[in-house]
């Protein structure tokens, strides 16, 4: 697996181990899922804009998870790399040495998700 697949492949991962415990806790992933719709709906911020904050936020929290999900959505949601460079800058202000780890992984599945939507 080349570098540029660890988006996917971190949110397949997580994706198959995630339906084991939703089938066994069903109610607290529907709270979730509807927290998430209310968080990232379209209001005072656009779409795009929550996408790169919940990006620049999974860098924070170290999450790759995290990264892979807000990564594509920044892309889904039409986000270009000078964006997401800039949101990703932020991030390695707010943590320093350990954003300079993870704002390069969240850089590199932003345009893995980004060349897929395009082909």
């Amino acid at each position: 697996m080349g570098h540029h697949e660890h988006g996917a492949a971190v949110r397949d991962d997580l994706r198959e181990l995630g339906r084991e415990l939703r089938r066994a806790i069903p109610a607290v992933y529907r709270g979730y899922a509807g927290l998430h719709e209310a968080a990232l709906a379209e209001g005072a911020l656009d779409r795009r804009t929550k996408e790169l904050i919940a990006l620049a936020i999974a860098v924070t929290r170290e999450c790759d998870g995290c990264i892979a999900s807000h990564a594509q959505g920044a892309a889904a949601q039409g986000a270009s790399e000078a964006q997401v460079a800039e949101a990703l800058g932020v991030a390695i202000l707010m943590n320093g040495g350990p954003g300079t780890v993870y704002a390069p992984r969240a850089f590199d599945a932003f345009r893995e998700f980004a060349a897929a939507s395009t082909s």
